[in-house]
């Protein structure tokens, strides 16, 4: 399992692009995707939400479990990634390309975000 070094990560296993005119995009990491199996749903927090650090905005759900989706920073969604919506399974296929989750704002950003190379220690 190889994390991008480009990204930067969360404890609760989101990852979390760089950031674009105040946009980052967010998804959730291949440790987790493989520790969720075959997700079948995503609930997806609604463009125009705020969202805060931390805290639960959506769930995956897989043939597993259902899991909560937290967001690793603080800000309003600008946009959702609707193929995912409509294909869960590129969480699992794709999750730092085509299976990113959601596009965010950002108003405030913690402080304990990691790097790859911490995330991938971390994550053991």
């Amino acid at each position: 399992m190889s994390n991008p070094q480009q990204l930067r990560y969360s404890k609760e296993h989101e990852w979390l692009s760089a950031v674009e005119n105040g946009v980052a995009t967010v998804g959730i990491t291949e440790f987790a995707a493989n520790a969720l199996g075959d997700v079948v749903y995503a609930q997806l927090p609604p463009v125009g939400d705020t969202v805060t650090a931390g805290e639960t905005c959506g769930e995956l759900e897989s043939t597993k479990s259902v899991s909560d989706l937290f967001a690793p920073v603080t800000g309003e969604i600008v946009e959702i990634n609707e193929d995912v919506v409509n294909d869960p399974a590129l969480v699992n296929t794709a999750p730092f390309e085509g299976g990113w989750l959601f596009k965010v704002k950002i108003t405030d950003e913690p402080e304990d975000l990691m790097s790859a190379d911490e995330y991938t220690a971390f994550a053991g």
